[in-house]
């Protein structure tokens, strides 16, 4: 029986499993990644063995399915606490611009396209909470500012950051991402 390195059992499973998410996400970020991990991969990679993951998931789309539901609500929370710390509608696009790039920087996006690739379904409604999620204060941030289509607008403000992923994810440095956004939008971001 392996040993426990932790003061209680259930300190213990817990690091495992989270070892387990951290393996698979960080396999997911690797770039030039084509299909997702299999089990044996993430165990291997949180040092753990095969037979051991089943101790903490059913299945590599129940895995997947976890790091889905820890990844999206951590994002809107990010971006939604980063905008409510801003008191003016210019800084709250801001906000929503930089903390969108910041997890884009981080990581964080390639984990989620290879989520994409290798759990759409769980993925795509997820996403789309998500996108509801962040839309809502991005458009009320736009209407304070004086936008006659909130909805409109914010749907370009997310074409611009989702643009900008891209630039981040080619190797852009994320300061010089981050003044084209500002530029772009400076219209918005002086309110």
């Amino acid at each position: 029986m392996p040993r426990i390195q932790a003061a209680t059992v259930a300190e213990h499973r817990a690091r495992q499993h989270r070892a387990l998410l951290d393996a698979a996400r960080a396999l997911l970020a690797e770039p030039g990644r084509r299909e997702g991990p299999g089990l044996g991969e993430v165990a291997a990679r949180a040092g753990l063995a095969r037979s051991s993951v089943y101790q903490y998931f059913g299945s590599r789309d129940e895995l997947f399915d976890a790091l889905v539901a820890e990844l999206l609500p951590g994002w809107a929370a990010h971006v939604q606490e980063r905008m409510a710390g801003s008191s003016t509608p210019g800084g709250k696009v801001r906000a929503y611009v930089e903390s969108n790039l910041e997890l884009v920087a981080a990581g964080d996006h390639a984990v989620l396209r290879g989520l994409a690739a290798v759990a759409p379904a769980s993925l795509a409604h997820s996403s789309a909470v998500l996108h509801e999620q962040l839309r809502q204060p991005l458009e009320r941030a736009l209407a304070e500012a004086g936008e006659d289509d909130p909805s409109g607008m914010s749907e370009l403000v997310h074409a611009v950051v989702l643009t900008a992923s891209r630039l981040v994810e080619e190797g852009r440095p994320l300061d010089e991402v981050t003044r084209l956004c500002e530029r772009l939008l400076a219209a918005y971001l002086d309110q």
